[in-house]
């Protein structure tokens, strides 16, 4: 079975996620905000480093508890930042409590942070392959940065929206590969 090209075979968590999560629809805020949060570890690094600790990140940010995250104190901050399971960035553990309290913020203004995204993309699913950035990710990282968020440059946000299927991506030589 032909998977993309960027699918290590040789990892079950890589090809299970690549199978079974990537570019699916997902709607569900919290899985938004975890997803969103583990996106932002990625800058600078492999989605296949990030996704390998996956656990040890639910783990160490209360399973992604939004409410848990946007109250951490410096305490736990310093916890996180000798936690040898995870990446330990200091900018990025700030960032992920600062976009916390924001994605809350976007949760009330909208209702859902689903709603909010679908102002964006009107809630048809994109089919393209081979990019990295495209103009809704423009659009959403300008508009996330322009509320605080950090580490949402057009890439990550472009790979975000290729994590919850807004963006759909899988190679043609891919099994899983459609078109509209």
């Amino acid at each position: 079975m032909r998977r993309c090209k960027w699918c290590n075979l040789n990892n079950p968590i890589y090809v299970e996620y690549h199978d079974n999560e990537w570019c699916k629809p997902n709607s569900d805020d919290k899985y938004l905000f975890e997803m969103l949060i583990l996106e932002s570890f990625q800058a600078g690094l492999s989605w296949e480093c990030v996704l390998n600790k996956r656990e040890d990140f639910r783990k160490a940010f209360d399973n992604f508890d939004i409410d848990k995250i946007c109250c951490y104190s410096n305490a736990k901050i310093q916890q996180l930042l000798t936690n040898e399971k995870i990446i330990r960035n200091k900018l990025k553990i700030n960032a992920t409590i600062n976009n916390s309290k924001i994605f809350k913020k976007i949760q009330n203004e909208y209702s859902t942070f689903y709603n909010y995204l679908k102002t964006f993309f009107n809630d048809e699913i994109i089919y393209e392959i081979d990019k990295t950035t495209n103009k809704l990710s423009d659009r959403l990282s300008k508009d996330l940065q322009r509320r605080g968020m950090k580490y949402v440059g057009s890439t990550i946000i472009y790979s975000y929206l290729q994590a919850i299927g807004i963006i759909y991506s899988h190679d043609k030589e891919c099994f899983l590969y459609k078109k509209n």
